[in-house]
């Protein structure tokens, strides 16, 4: 059960950055019910097509699902870092140059709940080995990225612009953790 809820909370962090940079910018009241709800749930939408991809190959790298999951998870986790890392070094962090946020429409909200949750269908390969019900795993990576992003949404209006970068490079580091746990177990 814990993977599960350490594997929610490592693929919430993107969307939890990028609802703290939306919460920062304080678009629309709004966005503190629509982000949570469209992050959530494409979130756990993606990782669902990753799991059913996972079952459908299943059989094929059974002997080797150790090694893919890991694979995935710290090549994942090392994009989030090298992204936190990117976003940390962007000019407009250091207050030398203001950068306008994204406008508040239908698409931009698709788009961001589309990108934050692209590495949802990766890990959710790796559904099989997290010892929970698929839909217990599913249901937790909807309701905690939904929670963590409601959080970062306010959290953003309340701390400033440096907590999204530091947010992503945790999520990065949790997932790779979970990496190295599953490699250490299936060997």
């Amino acid at each position: 059960m814990w993977s599960a809820i350490a594997l929610a909370f490592g693929l919430a962090m993107d969307a939890t950055a990028v609802s703290a940079a939306r919460g920062l910018a304080g678009q629309r009241p709004r966005e503190l019910v629509m982000l949570p709800l469209l992050f959530g749930g494409f979130q756990s939408g993606m990782a669902a097509l990753g799991w059913l991809a996972g079952r459908w190959a299943g059989e094929y790298i059974a002997r080797w699902d150790h090694w893919v999951a890991f694979g995935l998870l710290t090549a994942i986790g090392g994009k989030m870092l090298l992204d936190a890392w990117r976003d940390g070094r962007r000019p407009g962090r250091d207050g030398d140059t203001e950068r306008a946020p994204l406008p508040a429409t239908a698409a931009v909200y698709l788009g961001l709940a589309l990108a934050t949750s692209i590495d949802a269908a990766a890990a959710g390969l790796t559904l099989p080995l997290v010892p929970v019900a698929p839909w217990l795993a599913l249901t937790l990576i909807g309701a905690i990225t939904a929670a963590c992003s409601a959080a970062g949404y306010l959290g953003g209006r309340l701390l400033g612009e440096r907590l999204g970068a530091r947010l992503a490079a945790l999520g990065g580091v949790v997932l790779i953790a979970i990496g190295v746990k599953m490699l250490v177990q299936g060997l």
